[in-house]
């Protein structure tokens, strides 16, 4: 349910309308805009009688929101949700972009690739320390060590560290350590997980399941909200289909739908979406044309024999060639990097 107020109500009437809403143990969602505040109501809104919260003084009108997300949702929120980490913006009018390798293998190579995408125009790192892999026999990552990689980078570049976590074993680690924390498409209904960084205030990049819905993806996300933690960032990464000759297949209607749906800022990831490298430039033109907040595109500066999705990473140099081209692209659509 959400309370629309007056354009002129007071903070008096407001006030009281929350002291009624939260007597009765229900939590309370303020959002305010130039000319209206909206309260929304979460949890069992069937207590509330709408006919007589909409004769109280101050109220515009009320509405039930009939989706089970409530918080993710673009009537409790109407402005787009802007996430700001150390001076790189997600959302509004700048393009995020994301780049690194798959996984982080040595100091020499996270290093170099992250000199390298800065300097094509990246403002976040992204690498993997802990992998999911399909096979327990692939490389699993570097772990704690891969962490510590990442963080060298970040000294020699300043950009902010993007990695996955996988076990609420490390959130302490990774809250102090990490950026924007990752969850990826296998983890994305680790209800537990997704319980344990809502409460942290770090800001957190959600991916898309491989099977998942939207609403599923959005009910996610919701779970994070829920324990307090609004800094979500959601990442369509492509989801699985009868299709076999790509990795996956890009959903590319899910950002516009995200757009009406919720407030959250929404990024795409073409590297794993079609799993080749050849995919990435064209895929990640088409997300910025249809409205993405951002880009995570994979980059290692040997992809012959990087040590996990080689195939589906560009090189240094082929990065700076779409970079240029994905600069115009945004400056189309009114976004810059």
């Amino acid at each position: 349910m959400i309370i629309i107020m007056k354009p002129k109500a007071s903070e008096e009437e407001i006030r009281k309308i929350k002291e009624i809403i939260e007597g009765k143990g229900l939590e309370v969602n303020l959002s305010k805009g130039d000319t209206y505040y909206i309260i929304g109501v979460v949890g069992d809104t069937s207590i509330i009688d709408p006919k007589k919260m909409q004769v109280l003084k101050g109220v515009d009108r009320v509405m039930k929101v009939q989706e089970p997300f409530k918080k993710a949702n673009r009537r409790f929120k109407p402005e787009d949700t802007v996430i700001d980490i150390n001076g790189s913006v997600i959302g509004g009018s700048r393009l995020g972009v994301m780049a690194g390798p798959c996984s982080v293998e040595s100091e020499e190579q996270i290093v170099e690739v992250a000199k390298r995408v800065k300097a094509a125009g990246a403002n976040f790192l992204r690498g993997g320390a802990f992998k999911p892999r399909t096979s327990p026999y692939s490389f699993q990552g570097l772990e704690l060590e891969g962490l510590k990689l990442l963080k060298t980078a970040k000294q020699e570049t300043g950009l902010p560290i993007v990695t996955e976590l996988m076990s609420t074993d490390y959130i302490d680690t990774f809250v102090e350590n990490v950026d924007v924390i990752q969850i990826g498409a296998r983890n994305m209904q680790n209800f537990d997980l997704l319980k344990q960084i809502g409460k942290t205030n770090k800001p957190i990049l959600l991916k898309r399941g491989l099977s998942a819905t939207i609403e599923e993806w959005l009910m996610s996300a919701e779970y994070i909200m829920a324990g307090g933690n609004e800094n979500v960032i959601l990442c369509e990464r492509g989801v699985r289909t009868f299709e076999t000759i790509t990795r996956n297949t890009l959903d590319l209607q899910a950002i516009p739908v995200i757009k009406r749906l919720s407030h959250l800022p929404i990024i795409i990831d073409p590297s794993h979406a079609g799993g080749y490298a050849y995919l990435v430039e064209p895929m990640a033109k088409a997300a910025v044309i249809a409205g993405s907040d951002g880009l995570m595109i994979e980059v290692h500066n040997d992809p012959e024999n990087a040590l996990s999705d080689g195939q589906q990473s560009l090189t240094p140099d082929q990065f700076d060639k779409l970079m240029d081209k994905v600069k115009v692209v945004a400056n189309m659509e009114g976004k810059e990097i």
